[in-house]
């Protein structure tokens, strides 16, 4: 299966092509560029990968959460590609493409977003929480209660993405932890391996981002 997927939540704009759950191309460039060079890194992975669309089978993007901008024109690139190629759009959360290629018993996995600000899921066995919102808010309302609580001697948490700022909340709250760099990167070479072994959505129209935090602000009511 050949799938070309895209990211522009976890910072900068990224693009990958995986030819049978093997990453053919992949490539990524920082800051906000997805409006000016987000085709054309689509272009560049379809070259480099020596794949023309036509042997595409399905497209992927990240979801989020993340980045505000470069995940709305991620998603918009998707679905008009998607629809323009007639191919079906496989959604990856940022939670997965971030954990994508690891092995955990217990992870917290952080999406950095405005400054003193996350995203996060905490997974314990088959139990699976999230929260968005100030460092301390989340991690007081994601970490482990009775069902996984911390005990001397257990091994640390593992925890993916997380920025210093949030090792620090945990090492002010005692946890041991484990950091763990995300195994396949750029982002969309995780979307890409992650989609091939998923369903497509239902259609174009389902596909929507999750942004993950709260809105800075609130508009006033009228």
């Amino acid at each position: 299966m050949n799938v070309l997927a895209l990211d522009g939540a976890l910072g900068g704009f990224s693009a990958a092509v995986a030819c049978e759950n093997r990453v053919a191309a992949g490539v990524r460039e920082a800051g906000n560029v997805a409006l000016e060079r987000g085709l054309i890194l689509v272009q560049r992975v379809l070259d480099e990968a020596k794949l023309p669309a036509g042997r595409l089978d399905r497209l992927a993007v990240g979801i989020g959460p993340g980045g505000f901008t470069g995940l709305r024109i991620a998603i918009a690139y998707a679905k008009a590609l998607a629809a323009a190629w007639r191919l079906p759009l496989v959604p990856v959360s940022s939670f997965d493409s971030l954990e994508y290629g690891g092995t955990f018993e217990r992870v917290l996995t952080v999406v950095v977003g405005r400054p003193g600000v996350i995203s996060a899921r905490y997974r314990c066995g088959d139990k699976t929480r999230r929260a968005s919102g100030r460092i301390a808010e989340v991690l007081d309302g994601l970490l482990p209660r009775p069902a996984c609580p911390p005990q001397a001697g257990r091994a640390a948490l593992d925890v993916v993405g997380a920025s210093k700022d949030v090792l620090d909340a945990l090492a002010e709250r005692g946890y041991p932890v484990h950091f763990v760099d995300p195994a396949v990167t750029p982002a969309a070479a995780a979307v890409a391996l992650a989609a091939g072994s998923r369903a497509p959505a239902a259609s174009l129209h389902a596909v929507r981002a999750d942004y993950g935090e709260l809105p800075a602000a609130k508009a006033p009511k009228p």
